[in-house]
């Protein structure tokens, strides 16, 4: 555990079992962290799932946090609300009943084995990035730039925004 706070980013997704709810449910167990505060969060959105195969759109969220965990802390803290939620691993962009990616860590920038931040989808995904700027319009993405610029670059988003998160 850290001496000091931290913001870090945390996108969250959902495309089964009432995916409102999914969402807004994590949203309090993000807050409920030990060393963990929720601080903003963005509108939910809806947006088409990535890969190919069919399944629902998903609901998407990004939430800001000041916590006093470490990156890898957090991260295990995420996979345990993901699990509570009954998220199962199987196979890459599955339907999932939640999934919490940690997409910024402070100003770190990390690769590991079970952790890279920022997160490396972050910079061309619309899901992602319209939220985050929703409430962190002036933020910086380590080794990427400005989330303004990024957003330039980033396709036309095919979101829909659906309702504000709580």
């Amino acid at each position: 555990m850290n001496s000091s706070l931290v913001r870090a980013y945390v996108g969250l997704g959902s495309n089964l079992n009432n995916p409102v709810r999914q969402i807004r449910s994590a949203l309090t167990a993000l807050d409920a962290i030990a060393g963990t505060c929720c601080v903003a969060y963005s509108s939910l959105y809806r947006s088409k799932p990535l890969g190919d195969m069919i399944q629902p759109d998903y609901v998407n969220a990004v939430a800001a946090v000041d916590t006093r965990l470490t990156a890898h802390e957090l991260l295990q803290e995420l996979h345990l609300i993901e699990a509570e939620h009954g998220r199962v691993r199987t196979e890459r962009w599955e339907p999932r009943t939640l999934d919490l990616d940690l997409l910024l860590y402070g100003d770190q920038r990390y690769e590991g084995k079970a952790l890279t931040v920022p997160h490396p989808g972050l910079p061309e995904r619309d899901f992602v990035l319209f939220p985050l700027h929703e409430i962190a319009p002036e933020l910086h993405i380590p080794g990427a730039g400005s989330l303004r610029h990024l957003m330039e670059r980033c396709p036309p988003p095919a979101l829909q925004a659906i309702s504000a998160a709580v």
